[in-house]
C-alpha cells in the first residue's frame, strides 16, 4: 500500500466514522426489515428473530463492528448496565455483527454480562438490509443503532462510531415510545 492509498484510506475512514445519522439508509417511520439469526444470550445459543421479539415491546438494534474491540466492549458494558431500564419499558436489546457465533457466545458473558442477546450476521445480509455496513469493509457493520416501534416501523437511528451516546440516545425513545401506554395504565377504569 502507498502512503497516498494509506492517507486516502484514513481520510475515508474518519469521514464515514464522522457521517451523521441522516445518511442511514432507512427513513424514521420506514418499515424495518425483518429477520431471524443465531444469536447468544449468557453464552446460550438460540434463534433470534425480530418479529418475535416486536410482538413484546420496541426494539433496540445496535450494530457493532467486532466484538471484543475496545468500542464495541464499552458499547456492550453501557447496554448492560442500562438493559434493566429497557426492559422497564418493555424494550428488548441485541446486538448485532458479523462476528460468528462462537465468539459472541463468548461476547454475551463477558462484555454483555449476560444481560443481553448478541446475534450473529457471518454473512453480513442483516448488515446490508440495514445500511450498517463500513463502506470501505462492506462486510463488517458500522455503530448504528436502531429503535423499532413494536409496529415494524424505524422510530430511531443513531450513528456514531463513538459508542457513549448510543444507550442514552436510545434509551430516551424507548421511554417516549413507551409513555402513551404508562399514561394509559394510569387513567382510571370507568
Amino acid at each position: 500500500m502507498t502512503r497516498h492509498t494509506f492517507l486516502s484510506f484514513a481520510v475515508a475512514a474518519t469521514l464515514a466514522a464522522a457521517a451523521p445519522a441522516a445518511l442511514a439508509a432507512l427513513d424514521l417511520g420506514a418499515k424495518a426489515p425483518d429477520f431471524s439469526t443465531d444469536a447468544a444470550l449468557a453464552g446460550k445459543p438460540f434463534k433470534f428473530a425480530l418479529a418475535e421479539a416486536l410482538a413484546r415491546g420496541p426494539v433496540v438494534l445496535f450494530f457493532f463492528p467486532k466484538a471484543f474491540t475496545s468500542g464495541c466492549t464499552v458499547e456492550a458494558h453501557q447496554f448492560a448496565e442500562a438493559t434493566p431500564r429497557f426492559q422497564q419499558f418493555g424494550a428488548t436489546v441485541v446486538g448485532i455483527s458479523n462476528d460468528d457465533l462462537p465468539t459472541l457466545q463468548r461476547f454475551s458473558v463477558e462484555a454483555c454480562r449476560d444481560k443481553f442477546a448478541v446475534a450473529s450476521d457471518a454473512d453480513a445480509r442483516v448488515i446490508r438490509a440495514y445500511d450498517a455496513k463500513i463502506a470501505f469493509l462492506p462486510g463488517t457493520a458500522k455503530r448504528v443503532s436502531y429503535v423499532i416501534g413494536r409496529d415494524g416501523r424505524v422510530a430511531y437511528v443513531y450513528e456514531s462510531m463513538d459508542p457513549d451516546e448510543h444507550v442514552a440516545n436510545t434509551l430516551k425513545v424507548v421511554e417516549r415510545l413507551a409513555a402513551p401506554r404508562a399514561s394509559t395504565a394510569a387513567a382510571p377504569q370507568r
